[in-house]
């Protein structure tokens, strides 16, 4: 796992798909972010699939990440994930069966662990709890953990940190990063990698779409140089 968390730019709002996200990635599709996606809830599956078309098509990673809590609402999106040749599948509860269904067909699966409900979605549990079942699904074979970090209703700090400590798969601080300060903090516990969304709509690090893309990627460079000098 590599030292700097990487960024995975969502094209969603409040947990749905946005309506212009093929507009929005073509003004972006230049800027310093490698990865990128957007929740299975908000486009046509028609229009998700041009979408990552297009995503692959400019050298992207692709995500899907599944804001639902039923197998079958998993599998399902796993499915739709199938068709349109993401590459990694996020969220959903785990099941063995969705584990497979990606495994099988060239997906990695990163779930969320500890209690989560809602859209938008919260977590909770105690962080004894999460760690635990995280360890659990890395023994089952999960390709990593959605960490639901920053919608946690205990402390955030202590349970990042508890998790990337834990597990030695790569996890994804997923949700509400909207300030250079919980920057500084994901990139301080070791995650792989994190996800915004929702504040770069509300232009929490800037007027312009692109601009805020770059300018979080190069303050995440930035303060891992720091730590390295």
């Amino acid at each position: 796992m590599n030292n700097r968390p990487e960024l995975i730019v969502m094209l969603t709002w409040h947990d749905y798909t946005v309506a212009d996200a093929a507009t929005v990635f073509e003004h972006c599709k230049d800027t310093l972010a490698h990865y990128w996606g957007f929740k299975e809830h908000g486009l046509p599956h028609d229009e998700m699939k041009q979408l990552y078309d297009r995503m692959r098509q400019c050298g992207k990673t692709t995500l899907l990440e599944v804001v639902a809590y039923t197998e079958a609402e998993g599998l399902a999106a796993a499915e739709v994930a199938a068709e349109c040749h993401c590459d990694i599948l996020m969220g959903t509860k785990y099941s063995d069966t969705i584990r497979d269904y990606c495994h099988s067909h060239g997906i990695r699966y990163m779930p969320f662990v500890g209690t989560v409900t809602g859209r938008p979605s919260v977590l909770t549990g105690s962080i004894d709890d999460i760690v635990a079942e995280a360890q659990s699904l890395a023994a089952k074979g999960v390709d990593g953990i959605d960490l639901l970090a920053y919608r946690y209703t205990g402390d955030v700090s202590r349970l990042m940190r508890a998790v990337t400590e834990s597990v030695d798969k790569p996890v994804c601080m997923a949700g509400s990063i909207d300030s250079t300060r919980r920057l500084d903090e994901v990139s301080r516990v070791g995650a792989w990698s994190f996800t915004i969304g929702s504040a770069f709509f509300e232009h929490k690090f800037g007027d312009d779409f692109a601009d805020q893309v770059n300018f979080v990627c190069q303050h995440i460079k930035a303060t891992e140089d720091e730590r390295k000098s």
